[in-house]
């Protein structure tokens, strides 16, 4: 029969084989941490697409902006010789009308209206007066002297007759009309508005009469001469480009907008509006540029870069973005003709990154 040992007295033998136990496990794992310390991390590798790069022409364009307005040079204000009272408006602002539409129903003054009727008299008086020196002349009871002045004092009256017609105000009620066809773009009185002779009536912008006003930085002035092609688009929609040509350059900055005033041509089709708002790249010169797709060209503070493949890495390659319009665009810089430019996958990588071609 083996002998029973007191609880106290299996703890003290236990120790020394606890202790031991520990020790080890700790050893262990101590070893083990050193292990994993020594073992390098395996690097990832990016898989990209890529394309190579090509030189090609592009063209350098200047951004602006502004609005389609009515040709300064075109555009005129209607108004009449005489004074008179607006009697009706036939037409409001912005509305387009044809040639010999009433615009204005007119009252002529009545000291217009007396004024042709006193020429009109005036021409009658002349015409008795010169009949009655003729037959006087026949009888040799008037001169050659006398029958010339009232030959005279008969186109005198004729000329004076026409002027006053010219003027208007003949009429008991004279209607204003269009011009040709256009768009009223103002009005400058209200129904029974009393008015002095060669008031400012109506606004009036013949069709196809639109310019656009567009402001540059200042900076890109130099680079602008009248001539250069502009390409115009609204800024409120998708409508179809619309081409024009440089006509004015300023000299001197818009106090308000702080850009340089241009003004360019729109063509006689231009379907747009007084005042539209609109976008435009003019044309300054054609270059030679490196040809990559915009999604390859990234920016950061230290500006314009992409990355092309040397070896299985990553190299980064600062440009300077030439011509930024459409895809491709065109960028300068110390680029090698014969390494990949890297399009899909550039937004994980960094300079020495490994990378791999991924399949399409």
């Amino acid at each position: 029969m083996t002998p029973k040992l007191p609880p106290t007295r299996l703890l003290l033998l236990a120790s020394p084989l606890l202790l031991a136990a520990l020790l080890a496990a700790c050893g262990g794992s101590a070893g083990g941490d050193d292990d994993d310390d020594a073992a390098p991390s395996a690097k990832g590798v990016v898989a990209v697409q890529t394309v190579t790069p090509t030189r090609a022409a592009f063209h350098a364009t200047v951004e602006a902006w502004g609005r389609a307005v009515t040709d300064p040079a075109r555009s005129r204000t209607l108004s009449l010789g005489h004074g008179g009272q607006v009697e009706a408006l036939e037409v409001a602002p912005g509305q387009r009308v044809k040639r010999g539409q009433a615009l204005l129903a007119i009252a002529p003054d009545p000291a217009a209206r007396a004024a042709v009727a006193q020429a009109q008299s005036a021409l009658t008086l002349a015409k008795n007066e010169l009949q009655r020196t003729q037959q006087l002349a026949s009888q040799r009871l008037a001169t050659q002297s006398q029958l010339a002045a009232a030959r005279k004092n008969l186109a005198d009256a004729e000329a004076a007759l026409q002027a006053q017609r010219a003027l208007g105000g003949g009429a008991a009620r004279e209607t204003l009309a269009a011009p040709a066809d256009g768009v009223v773009t103002s009005i400058s009185v209200a129904r029974g508005e009393r008015f002095a002779a060669n008031a400012p009536l109506l606004g009036f912008a013949p069709d196809h009469a639109l310019v656009a006003e567009l402001g540059v930085p200042p900076p890109a002035g130099p680079q602008l001469k009248p001539g250069q092609t502009v390409e115009l688009d609204n800024v409120y929609g998708d409508g179809k480009a619309l081409t024009g040509a440089v006509t004015v350059v300023g000299q001197a900055v818009d106090p308000q907008s702080r850009l340089l005033p241009v003004r360019a041509t729109l063509p006689a089709d231009a379907a747009l509006a007084d005042g539209t708002a609109v976008h435009a790249r003019i044309q300054v010169s054609d270059i030679t540029a490196w040809s990559v797709p915009r999604a390859a060209v990234l920016h950061d503070d230290h500006g314009d870069y992409l990355f092309q493949v040397q070896g299985d890495k990553a190299h980064r390659v600062d440009v300077t973005l030439r011509s930024g319009d459409g895809d491709p665009v065109g960028v300068d810089g110390p680029l090698d003709a014969k390494a990949k430019v890297i399009v899909q996958g550039v937004y994980e990588l960094s300079d020495g990154d490994r990378v791999r071609e991924a399949s399409k």
